[in-house]
């Protein structure tokens, strides 16, 4: 019954219809997938190209400036013939190999060298038994940890050198790093922990009237040449001769 329409004009059957619409969505489907695959790797090349671009940029010499160039400190001098630093004094750091536990800190252990750190315990155990609660707040520290406080905790605060070595020696200047000086606190006013407020506790009233027979003495009083805050809370070791050589001869 189609013989008289000519064959260009016929309408397709059902079948041709649903054959040409299945080829044209697997056309649609690859065009579609194609065109987002040329998308993303436009896409990762753009990001790859920026960031290879932007590294030439940097200048590495400000990425990796230590902190003591933002806030460069002064050339040592000469103080009493001692290498001076901003009013502190250069300590040789104590061997690892000489330290003791004389107690902790919120979970720190708190080290001293050996004699002092024997001489520390015996006046604890002298303070306990009048009642007196010492607490070992810090003790050695490396020069790289004295480093970190100086360097981090000025450049947070925003303190020039000359203003955070009132407080916090320079590395390399610190008492801390000789094993032979510890900060104290008092057991029961843990507010007080490295304040000058520590002045008003029994431990410190303790300390002022019985820490030279054990060969301690404070580092930092009011007043003192150095120029350094009244710290005390801050005590040093000068029971031996090596103790006692370190802070008064070298």
């Amino acid at each position: 019954m189609n013989d008289d329409i000519p064959v260009a004009r016929r309408q397709p059957t059902q079948a041709g219809r649903k054959q040409g619409l299945g080829f044209s969505w697997r056309l649609w489907l690859r065009l579609g997938l194609g065109l987002l695959l040329l998308g993303i790797l436009s896409w990762v090349g753009w990001g790859l190209w920026e960031l290879w671009d932007s590294s030439k940029m940097v200048d590495p010499v400000a990425v990796e400036a230590p902190i003591q160039s933002i806030f460069p400190l002064p050339q040592p001098t000469l103080q009493d013939s001692r290498v001076s630093l901003l009013g502190h004094f250069a300590y040789a750091e104590a061997p690892l190999d000489s330290l003791q536990a004389v107690g902790s800190y919120h979970g720190r252990e708190i080290h001293l060298r050996q004699a002092a750190a024997e001489s520390y315990r015996r006046m604890n155990e002298a303070a306990q038994a009048a009642g007196i609660r010492l607490v070992p707040i810090s003790g050695f520290r490396s020069i790289a940890d004295q480093e970190f406080l100086f360097f981090q905790l000025a450049q947070s605060r925003a303190l020039r050198p000359e203003e955070r070595a009132a407080v916090s020696a320079p590395p390399g200047y610190s008492e801390h790093h000789t094993g032979y000086a510890i900060d104290i606190g008092d057991a029961g006013f843990p507010q007080f922990d490295t304040k000058e407020e520590f002045e008003t506790t029994p431990a410190f009233r303790w300390l002022e009237s019985h820490a030279a027979r054990f060969g301690f003495e404070l580092s930092f009083p009011r007043g003192n040449p150095q120029g350094v805050s009244y710290e005390p809370w801050h005590w040093r070791f000068v029971g031996d001769r090596d103790s006692l050589e370190t802070f008064y001869t070298r």
